[in-house]
């Protein structure tokens, strides 16, 4: 049996302030890929709730905030986003 770690890792164009973001009839939502296995990829939508590029952008950072923090948890601990 082998030991898989699964790791965060994000990428960040400082050029633009909405990287993951996709405004979709006015509703801003998150964008991201994972990777389940490595064969495989997953993209994920999900609603920021709001209309406001601002908001957006800090629920963006408040996700990502916490996606790094369990990322940080001891191996053994699982973590749900």
């Amino acid at each position: 049996m082998s030991n898989i770690i699964t790791l965060a890792s994000l990428r960040i164009s400082e050029e633009n302030p909405n990287h993951h973001l996709w405004n979709n009839n006015g509703t801003w939502f998150l964008h991201y890929t994972i990777y389940p296995t490595p064969f495989t990829k997953e993209r994920i939508r999900r609603s920021l709730g709001t209309k406001d590029v601002k908001i957006a952008r800090d629920r963006r950072d408040q996700f990502f905030n916490q996606l790094s923090k369990q990322s940080a948890a001891p191996v053994g601990q699982v973590a749900v986003a």
